[in-house]
Parts: structure tokens; sequence; C-alpha cells
């Protein structure tokens, strides 16, 4: 494809963005298991193995064209209140990301805190309920797009008046979620996670122009639904199936697959971490990681086989993970609040 052609689909692209209702705009990760307050609110605080957890995501997608999309996520959360409640916990976090995207260098900048409460039923359930508030920011570079009727026939031309009329080359909103969850552990070997969330509850408006009338800018609710197991095959092998699906107006996305965690060193000091996750019609998703100690890195690489592969030289996302597990439980004189199976102790 020329790359007059590629500026063209790509203004083409940006005006659609910009006039039309936002279905599917939420930033993502193929990780979506090592992104869990994006996920979902209920999940925080919900810790499995620790007492906090800090992570940190970085996307890199469209590699091949000339403006790439890059991603960016922080985030932090952590048990409290263990003391004062029986059989329960509350979480508290919050999460920031980032997306800069397109010619017009789109930037997307969203921060969240997020509370939870965590209650167990008996000794082998827990139910979590969670919400986060935050506050979303867009900035847009408006003298770097050109648009359809500034095409001469040869090329854009900078000088003919667009036609576009934008009240403002930055907006912001608030934004309201939340979320349920439950686990049930039958056994030290079993662990069977599920939750649902709904995003964008107070469907908030988002529009760059002056001029309204024509077109519905309000951002519409997000549906997100995924479920996992973590079953403990030995002392050498643990498997994690799990499936999410989200869906937004009219778009819809669903990832499925496997991960690995094989035992290298003792009681799970050190893990290889193997993974193969697919988006049915878009992308194969090989994952490959290292657990040392409290430490976890995660590398995955989105694989196309949509038609999409065509315009981007079969190149698809590489997606990069870190996470850091936190233990203070001396400080509530209790142990661990939730039971995920371990490498710490064998058949």
């Amino acid at each position: 494809m020329g790359l007059k052609k590629m500026r063209w689909m790509a203004s083409v692209m940006i005006v659609m963005l910009l006039h039309a209702q936002a279905f599917a705009q939420d930033l993502h990760f193929s990780q979506f298991f090592n992104s869990p307050l994006s996920t979902n609110p209920a999940n925080t605080g919900f810790i499995p193995a620790a007492d906090y957890r800090l992570g940190a995501h970085y996307r890199d997608q469209w590699t091949s064209i000339p403006v790439p999309y890059k991603t960016i996520s922080i985030f932090g959360d952590f048990q409290f209140m263990r003391d004062r409640f029986r059989s329960g916990w509350m979480g508290l976090g919050g999460m920031i990301l980032q997306d800069v995207a397109g010619t017009g260098n789109l930037k997307s900048t969203k921060a969240y805190a997020s509370v939870a409460y965590h209650q167990m039923l008996g000794a082998t359930g827990l139910l979590s309920a969670g919400f986060n508030l935050g506050y979303a920011g867009k900035q847009i570079s408006a003298d770097k797009l050109t648009f359809d009727n500034q095409w001469n026939g040869r090329f854009f031309d900078g000088a003919t008046p667009s036609g576009e009329i934008l009240q403002n080359n930055s907006i912001g909103y608030f934004d309201l979620q939340a979320g349920l969850n439950y686990a049930y552990f039958p056994s030290d070997h079993v662990y069977l996670h599920a939750g649902f969330s709904m995003h964008h509850l107070n469907k908030p408006q988002e529009t760059f122009f002056a001029s309204t009338a024509n077109y519905d800018n309000t951002i519409t609710p997000r549906s997100i639904f995924f479920a996992d197991a973590v079953v403990k095959l030995n002392n050498r092998v643990i498997i994690t199936p799990s499936i999410y699906y989200s869906q937004q107006a009219n778009a819809a996305e669903f990832v499925g697959g496997l991960q690995m965690n094989y035992n290298v060193v003792g009681a799970g000091d050190q893990q290889l971490i193997g993974a193969m996750f697919f988006r049915p019609g878009d992308a194969y998703i090989p994952m490959i990681g290292y657990q040392w100690k409290s430490f976890k890195f995660m590398f995955s690489y989105d694989v196309s086989n949509s038609p999409l592969k065509y315009f981007n030289n079969s190149r698809g996302a590489s997606e990069m993970y870190m996470q850091y597990d936190g233990i203070y439980s001396t400080m509530y004189g209790g142990g661990r609040q939730s039971m995920c199976p371990t490498f710490t102790t064998g058949f």
C-alpha cells in the first residue's frame, strides 16, 4: 500500500473516531489477567498470594505504521482493615493509564481510585464487591490532522480549510465502574474465580466538536465477564485456564487461553511461565514469563491473523508486564485470607 493511501486511511479513521459514537474506545491489554483493576474494580485487594502488589504494563501496537499506538499502565492495591471484619477485609487501590495514538497524537490519560470489600463465605467461598471513580482526559494536536475535504486528488493540502470546528484540543470527564467477584476453593489444589463488571455507569459525554446536534457523544456502558481456574497438577506444574469477554454497544471482544507455571526451584521461588491465548478472528497471543520470589515478568506478542495484517505487514502488538507482590500479614497476626494453590506443599 502506498504512503499516500496509508495517510488517507489514517485520516479517515481519525475523522470517524472524532465523529462517531465511541463503541470500543477503552484501553485494553491482551494480558487482561495482569490488569486486575481495569478488568474489575472488585479485584482491588483481591490478592491470593500477597497482601499488596504493584504492577506496570507497556503495550506497543501496529509498529509498522507511521504512527504506532502505545499504551502504558501502572497500578497498586493493598488489603487493609483485616482486623476489623470477621472473615473479611477491605481493598484500596489506584491506577493510571495513558495511551497515545495516531497522527494527531490523540492522548488519553485516565486516573482511577478503587475500593472493594471481600467477605469469606464459610471455609471455601469468597464474595467481593467494588467500584472505582476516576477522571479521564484526552488531548489532540488538531494542526497535525488532515480531513477528507483537504484531499486535492494528489495529496492532502493543509492550507485548505478542513471544515471541521473543534471546540477544544483537550476534554475531560468523570467515570464510574462497579463489579462483583466470586471465588471457590474446595481444596488446596483447585481454585475457581469469576467476575462481572460494568464500566461507564454514569454515561459520560465525550467530544472535541463545538456542535454535537447530529451526534450522540455518550460513552456507551461496557460490560466485562471473566473466569479462571488455578489447578495444581503436582508440585512442579500449575495450570490456569481463563476467559475474558467484553461488550460495548456493537463491539465485542473474547480472549481465552491457558497459562502454565513450572516450579524451577524449591517452593516456587523461581517459576517459568508459558501461555497461549487467542482472540478469535484477530490474533494468536503467545506469552512467556518468569517468577523470581516476589517479582513477576511477562512478555506477550499478538500475532495478527485478521485482514488488518495485510495493512500492517503481519505485525501485531508486543506487551510487557512486571509485578511485585508484598507481604505484611504479621501486622495483623494472621494468615492469608484467600486460598490459591501454590508450590509450597506437595501432594
